[in-house]
Parts: structure tokens; C-alpha cells; sequence
């Protein structure tokens, strides 16, 4: 779970801080850099994976692999750097890449990592990111209510999730030596042994995503944790695929596999009751206006060794996925992923409402609402450990989310380094809201009339006694 996220220097989020809680709706007009806070979490998950170089080539903008596209104002011929800090509850147990266990000493964290940009060594090449700095650290047990500022049980939900003492320093720390950069890698038991050097020139990637069996628990935990942040993109043409016998059984980010998915959460849990998985799916499928479910289920070929969903409306018509709208696919892909508890971690997701009729904005807000934690109780199978951050510019969306999950996006005049004004993202909580607390800046209702009051000159109204 991403607590809490720090931005200096990517893109236009000159000098970002914004607090989390299990769901957070970010609204604001179309170009102010929403996106762009998606951006730096999904780099800050690639990071934990990949290679500098590939990591910053899977970040949506940077054209044709340049990773300049990704720090502020880039392009001048000045030093360049992209600072990220992320403070994060991780899971209290993971599995290392041979499958072995694998349990952190502390499960609250701060990761902070700094990039730098390398020129071109020659004409026809393109400049590289390098690692300059990297930190992991641990937030004790009697620190985190200052950390964990959205409302919570303390008895059910934090002393759940908040595990674990360390008395030690950090996992991950950096020096300057006279032969460069040092990464050094701590084990959990704290100043006992001697760190683990890495020079961080030659590394050619983060430190902490070459952690990958369970000498180092701790570090490879908060790996995993930011592994499992996810930007889901639905697209038609992936939930429409059909899915082989050999296919995962786990819905992509694209939202493929949605099939499979479903026929396991049905039929492969040791409590499973396949006909209530079932109905609990086309239960809320039917909260969709003009969608008339009667049942729904996957149908398994063997012949042809495919998985086939169909829906049975209320006239009796069978109809396969792929038959049914985008709209619809993507409201029961996000009803599957309600139903798998094994689907936890951090969720994205870009303007949810799309393809989705007015008349149910309702139910795709509630519907993503619903797959966020529950903070009053503790995470587990009935209660996936699962955020869900969305943005949004439809005023019908901003209207139906609670005060206290609001963002306002907006730029707003920054002074850089250099002595300049420029125009920078900020993030504005409601004024009355938890997030208020440590913000200087917040919005009142006055701040979004746009998104409260009906668009000037519509022809339209609700006549003022219906209103009433």
C-alpha cells in the first residue's frame, strides 16, 4: 500500500507530496499532468524490475526510448534530476524468485531513490538514466499513526498491517567514496555484519530490484510491493480475447484473461461455491442500467481447449463476451477482479467512467470504490489488501466520491531552482479532509463549481419541481 508519494523533477510535478489513503479519486481538466503522477508510480514499479534503460522506455511519453522526456525541463543543458520517495506498507510475507518464503523484519518503509541523466557518448546514441542515490528505511510501529493519516481501525486494521521492530538503521543506504557512488545493502538484522557494497555507476539499475531470494527479506518485500502497483487499461479487444487452457489465469492489466480468471476464482479455491461465485458476479453486473443479467458463467471447451464466458439475459438470450459492449466488458472485469482475493496491491486507473452511460456512474464509481481496502477492519481474504487511486475530469464522478477521497489537480506558479516562475501540478485535498492536516494548500466547495453546477447554455434542466 502506497502511503505516501514525494515528486521533485519528473516531468511537470516539479515538487509533488501527496498522501494516500485505500481510495483516491484526482480530478481535474484535461492537460494539467493527472497522468503524470500514474507516470511516476509506474516508474517507481519498473524500477523494482527492470533495468534503468527499459524502465524508463515503458513510461508512457518518452519518445523514441529518450529518457529526457521524463525529467523537468529536460531538454536545457543543465544537470538533470528526478527524485521519488515512496512510503509503503508491505505484505508481512513473500516469495523469492525459488519460491522460498520470505519474512521482513518491518512492514512500514520509506524508499527513496534519485536519477540523473549521462549524455550521449556519441552522435547517433541517446542519453541513459544512472543511479545516484537509493535509501530504504523502516517507520517504527510507534511512528505510523503520524504516517497513516486517513481514518482506521488502530486495533483492526494498523496493528494488522503495521508489523514488526527494527533496531538497526536502513536496508538500503548510500555513500560517496573516492571511487564514486556506493549502494550499500544492510541485512536485517541490522548493524550486526558487514553491508554489502554496489557501486552504483556500474549498476545499470536499482539496487533494490537485484534483491531476489530471501537472504535480504526486508528489502525483497518492499521489491515485491511495488511489483504489484498496477495501471489497468481495459481495452475491448483484450477482454474479448478467448483464453486457451494454457493461459494465466490472472486478469492482465489490459484486462485479458477475464475468462480464466473467473472460471478459477469459481472452481480452483478450496471454499469455492462455483454457482455463488457466479451469482455474486451477475449480481452486481445488474447494479449496469440496461443490462439485464440472469446468470452468468464460463464455460470450459474441451474440444477446442478454450474458456467462454456467457451471460444469459432475462429473455433467455445467451450471449458470449464477446458480444457484450465495451462499457459492460469493462464493468464486469473490474466485478471478476471484486471477487479474487488474490488480486491485492495498488490499482491506477484513468478515467473509469468511459464507455459507461450516465445513468450508471453510479455503480462504477461505488463498483471502484468497493475494491479498495476496507481501513476499519484487518486485510484478508474477505478483505483484499487492495488501493485503488483513479483520475477523473467528469463532474458526475467528482460529485459521487466523498469529500475525504478527493484531489484537485491543478498548476499552479512554481519557483524553480533557477529563480523562475513556471507552472507546476499540485494536488489540492478538500479543506475539511484528513489530508488537510499536513497541507498548506487545500479547495473548498467554491473551488469546484465547475464540477457541482450544470455546464453554461445547456438547453436541458430538470424542471425546478422535479429537482426538488
Amino acid at each position: 500500500m502506497l502511503t505516501r508519494l514525494e515528486i521533485q523533477g519528473f516531468k511537470n510535478l516539479l515538487d509533488l507530496q501527496v498522501d494516500f489513503g485505500p481510495f483516491t479519486c484526482i480530478a481535474g481538466a484535461n492537460g494539467v499532468g493527472k497522468s503524470n503522477v500514474f507516470d511516476a508510480i509506474e516508474l517507481l514499479s519498473h524500477l523494482a524490475s527492470d533495468p534503468l534503460v527499459e524502465a524508463s522506455q515503458r513510461v508512457r511519453g518518452t519518445r523514441g526510448g529518450d529518457p529526457r522526456d521524463l525529467f523537468w525541463d529536460g531538454y536545457r543543458d543543465h544537470q538533470r534530476q528526478i527524485s521519488l520517495a515512496a512510503e509503503m506498507i508491505v505484505p508481512d510475507e513473500v516469495e523469492d524468485d525459488l519460491g522460498a518464503p520470505a519474512l521482513p523484519t518491518t512492514t512500514f518503509l520509506r524508499y527513496e531513490v534519485v536519477l540523473g541523466y549521462a549524455v550521449p557518448e556519441g552522435e547517433s546514441s541517446v542519453g541513459r538514466l544512472t543511479l545516484l542515490r537509493e535509501e530504504l528505511r523502516h517507520i517504527n510501529r510507534g511512528d505510523a499513526p503520524k504516517h497513516l493519516r486517513f481514518p482506521h481501525s488502530p486495533k483492526h486494521f494498523r496493528n494488522a498491517v503495521v508489523q514488526g521492530q527494527r533496531r538497526g538503521g536502513a536496508y538500503l543506504s548510500t555513500e560517496q567514496r573516492d571511487n564514486g557512488t556506493i549502494i550499500n545493502v544492510h541485512g536485517d538484522g541490522g548493524s550486526r555484519g558487514k553491508p554489502l557494497p554496489r557501486a552504483a555507476g556500474r549498476a545499470g539499475r536499482t539496487v533494490l530490484s537485484t534483491i531476489t531470494t530471501n537472504d535480504y527479506p526486508t528489502i525483497l518485500a518492499a521489491r515485491r510491493e511495488m511489483q504489484s502497483w498496477h495501471r489497468l487499461a481495459l481495452e475491448p479487444s483484450a477482454l474479448r480475447a478467448p483464453d486457451g487452457f494454457t493461459d494465466p489465469r490472472t486478469l492482465g492489466v489490459d484486462g485479458r484473461h477475464l475468462a480464466a480468471t473467473l472460471y478459477r476464482i469459481a472452481n480452483e479455491s478450496i471454499a469455492a461455491d462455483p454457482e455463488a461465485v457466479y451469482a455474486q458476479v451477475a449480481d452486481r453486473l445488474s447494479d449496469l442500467a440496461g443490462v439485464s443479467v440472469e446468470s452468468l458463467r464460463v464455460e470450459p471447451d474441451q474440444i477446442r481447449e478454450v474458456f467462454t464466458l456467457f451471460l444469459r439475459e432475462r429473455n433467455g438470450l445467451q450471449l458470449p463476451a464477446r458480444a457484450l459492449s465495451e462499457g459492460t466488458l469493462r464493468f464486469l472485469a473490474l466485478c471478476v477482479l471484486l471477487e479474487d482475493p488474490t488480486f491485492t496491491g495498488l490499482i491506477c486507473m484513468e478515467e473509469p467512467e468511459n464507455g459507461i452511460h450516465p445513468a450508471n456512474l453510479q455503480a462504477i464509481v461505488r463498483l471502484v470504490e468497493d475494491l479498495a481496502v476496507d481501513p476499519q477492519e484487518a486485510p484478508g481474504p474477505d478483505n483484499p489488501f487492495r488501493q485503488v487511486i483513479i483520475n477523473t475530469h467528469a463532474p458526475g464522478v467528482v460529485q459521487l466520491c466523498k469529500e475525504d477521497d478527493l484531489l484537485l489537480a491543478e498548476t499552479r506558479p512554481r519557483r524553480t531552482d533557477e529563480g523562475t516562475v513556471t507552472d507546476a501540478l499540485s494536488l489540492l485535498p478538500y479543506q475539511r479532509s484528513w489530508r488537510a492536516v499536513s497541507q498548506p494548500l487545500t479547495f473548498s466547495k467554491a473551488d469546484v463549481v465547475a464540477y457541482l453546477a450544470g455546464p453554461p447554455g445547456a438547453n436541458l434542466r430538470i424542471p425546478g419541481e422535479m429537482a426538488g
